[in-house]
């Protein structure tokens, strides 16, 4: 049990996922309450959505495991399956068992959420494959961040699928602009985590402030924190909660402007820009979701 303890603490950490994806999830099943102006979720659904997403996640770095082998063994030795912490074939196992809990909890609250989960499984079996053009992806970086981003929105309609598809069987009209607040989202996460000073780069390891330059990785990083914060007000729209989350979201954005100039003027470090994603998110599924419920079922 210790090298996995370990394992978890360096490559999935879950004292720090865990709190971000029960927002997350929390979120989609709350937002998809709220337009559809139903009585609270239970227990049940937010619980299903939350382990089902954390699942995914985790999925997710398994993945990530495979793809990378080879780059890993070469250039970052250090990490648990190089240096023979774990094995990968340990970690198929571990992959398979997170897919029979998240088959057995979907099929546990509503057997036809089977095929919103599939679309999602479908998704990140194309992920761990480059979708057939890895080479072709890899010369293309900012192609390979939207693909790979694609699977944000999937994961966030089945956690709203989890509140609609028992109740009523079919999605609720806007989850639209949700949808895409989640896509821009994760290119905020993503990027934010690698947005380094160049005294941090790795040899082999591939960052975004290498490959635009500190100005040009924390400009992108800017326009997908707007990009976020105009989809997820024109969300908050469809719920009558605009200024609840704009206000707050856009004086986060207002303060993630002289923290990216700090960035570029090498005063602080990129764990900075990613410690600033990481509050970012938690506010903004706080502010889509669960506060306007609250708010909504207690006023």
């Amino acid at each position: 049990m210790k090298r996995w303890w370990i394992y978890q603490k360096e490559r999935f950490p879950v004292v720090a996922h865990a709190p971000l994806i029960a927002a997350f999830s929390a979120c989609a099943v709350s937002f998809s309450s709220l337009i559809r102006g139903a009585a609270p979720p239970g227990p049940a659904t937010y619980g299903v959505a939350f382990l089902v997403c954390l699942l995914m996640f985790l999925q997710l770095r398994i993945a990530d495991e495979f793809k990378d082998a080879d780059e890993d063994a070469r250039w970052r030795p250090y990490r648990p399956v190089p240096r023979g912490l774990v094995k990968l074939s340990e970690l198929r196992l571990v992959f398979i068992a997170a897919a029979i809990s998240q088959l057995a909890l979907a099929l546990w609250l509503d057997p036809r959420l089977l095929w919103v989960l599939a679309i999602a499984w479908s998704y990140l079996a194309l992920m761990s494959v480059e979708f057939f053009c890895r080479n072709w992806l890899k010369k293309r970086p900012v192609i390979y961040l939207l693909t790979h981003m694609g699977i944000m929105p999937l994961v966030d309609f089945f956690a709203t699928a989890c509140d609609w598809m028992p109740r009523s069987g079919h999605a609720p009209h806007g989850l639209g602009w949700f949808l895409t607040a989640s896509f821009c989202n994760g290119v905020v996460i993503e990027i934010g985590r690698k947005l380094r000073q160049p005294e941090d780069e790795e040899e082999g390891v591939e960052t975004y402030s290498r490959l635009w330059g500190k100005r040009g990785g924390v400009l992108v990083w800017l326009a997908a924190l707007l990009g976020t914060l105009v989809s997820a007000a024109l969300a908050a729209r469809e719920t009558g909660h605009v200024l609840l989350l704009s206000i707050p979201l856009g004086l986060a954005f207002i303060g993630s402007i002289p923290l990216a100039i700090q960035y570029v003027t090498n005063s602080t470090h990129g764990r900075r820009i990613e410690h600033f994603s990481a509050i970012w998110t938690l506010m903004l599924y706080l502010l889509l979701g669960l506060i306007p419920l609250a708010i909504h079922h207690l006023i």
